[in-house]
């Protein structure tokens, strides 16, 4: 697909619903008594693989246009399912779905796509294994396909060494079925979305620093879920707005959560301009309309605890510190190296093609911005974030870009280049 330059952006855009929040909806409603309803959810590949296994483990969902309906079994409701359950490219779906397995009386195959074989599954083997579960990868690599044993867990504290929400949430959720209390302890706080809706369902679970604890055999009940906007999909007009001259992009409704706001943190670090409006609170979660006007970006350091809050946004701001006058450096974020694709190699070869001045780093990069970028080919590697992120690196590029299988930006959000091209002006 061919992008071409743009001289401003325009509009209002509401973007789609929280991927993450929109995985746990249907989860926890899976686990609940009753029925769920949630709106606003993301249509995503990703999550439309989470309701495939679901479905698979004997809870009824409806997926309509406007609403999502599942009808929960409970918390001992889920059956076997009768083949391999497929999570797609989708890393919260096997991370998560591991945790509640693990604590089922049957066994199962949980697999994904290439790529999902290839990501690290021994972060949450680990901790099962050491609350009693039977798991193990298929081929001997601790990867997937994984063959997951269910069984009787036991309460452990869990010292996680990388500050991931997959991870805390796959030992929260086997947690549930565990004999005693389960905690987990990162290094850095992730995303707590897990914390705040399972409490809204009626888990006994609580937060302290960076320590989440959950008590097992809870009584779930069906919700009605209202997703928020998703902050990560709103970064990509954020920057828009910032880069291209005489802009102005108000986007509605984007979930600000403080374990995801990093980007707009990041952003103002570099003196961006953007301005909350309509603060308010949707299912716990707090959310605002962010108007968006271009300006001058200045080069900033991004590390340390911040990062948990922005790795999806990552590759966003490595396009935004390639135009901003000055150095950006990018560090603590090795845990990009095992995203969708070893996201600082394909963020640092793709600048590099269009002519910025950038260099990768073990744990990130270094941007010395300013440098005018030209048209490239663009390989995102079947990565929906790459792909999108240099989707607006084209909107100041000489001559564009083609943006190569740009389809997989259907991962998490299949309408991206049609809200993109409403906002030309």
């Amino acid at each position: 697909m061919f992008i071409k330059p743009s001289r401003s952006l325009k509009g209002e855009i509401h973007i789609p619903g929280d991927k993450s929040i929109s995985h746990r909806s249907v989860m926890f409603g899976a686990l609940a008594d009753g029925l769920t309803e949630v709106t606003h959810f993301l249509h995503g590949a990703d999550c439309l693989s989470t309701i495939s296994c679901f479905k698979q483990l004997g809870v009824p969902i409806e997926n309509t246009k406007d609403c999502i309906r599942i009808y929960g079994k409970g918390l001992h409701g889920l059956r076997p399912s009768a083949a391999i359950l497929d999570a797609g490219n989708s890393g919260t779906t096997i991370r998560l779905l591991s945790g509640i397995l693990a604590g089922q009386p049957f066994a199962s195959t949980l697999t994904g796509d290439a790529s999902i074989q290839k990501r690290p599954m021994k972060r949450i083997i680990t901790p099962l294994r050491e609350m009693g579960a039977d798991i193990s990868g298929s081929s001997g690599n601790d990867c997937a396909p994984l063959q997951i044993g269910g069984g009787r867990l036991h309460g452990i504290h869990y010292t996680s060494p990388v500050a991931s929400a997959q991870v805390k949430s796959c030992v929260l959720l086997a947690g549930l079925y565990a004999d005693d209390t389960t905690s987990v302890t990162e290094p850095s706080l992730s995303r707590n979305h897990t914390e705040l809706m399972l409490s809204s369902f009626g888990a006994q679970i609580t937060s302290q620093g960076t320590t989440a604890c959950i008590c097992p055999d809870p009584k779930l009940t069906g919700q009605k879920i209202e997703v928020p906007g998703d902050i990560s999909s709103a970064a990509y007009f954020l920057a828009a707005a910032l880069l291209v001259p005489n802009s102005e992009i108000l986007i509605h409704d984007v979930g600000i959560n403080p374990t995801r706001d990093g980007i707009i943190r990041a952003a103002a670090a570099m003196q961006a301009d953007i301005t909350k409006l309509n603060e308010h609170t949707i299912s716990k979660e707090p959310v605002c309309d962010l108007l968006v006007r271009s300006c001058s970006l200045k080069g900033t350091v991004i590390e340390g605890d911040i990062i948990p809050a922005l790795i999806d946004e990552i590759p966003i701001l490595a396009v935004m510190a390639a135009f901003a006058d000055g150095t950006t450096v990018i560090k603590d974020a090795a845990e990009l190296k095992v995203k969708e694709s070893n996201r600082i190699e394909t963020i640092v070869t793709n600048l590099k093609a269009m002519g910025a001045d950038i260099t990768a780093t073990d744990d990130g990069m270094i941007i010395h911005g300013g440098k005018p970028l030209h048209h490239a080919v663009i390989d995102p590697r079947n990565d929906h974030r790459i792909a999108m992120a240099f989707a607006i690196a084209s909107l100041c590029a000489e001559g564009g870009a083609e943006i190569r299988h740009a389809e997989c930006v259907n991962i998490s959000y299949p309408k991206f280049y049609e809200d993109l091209n409403s906002l030309y002006f």
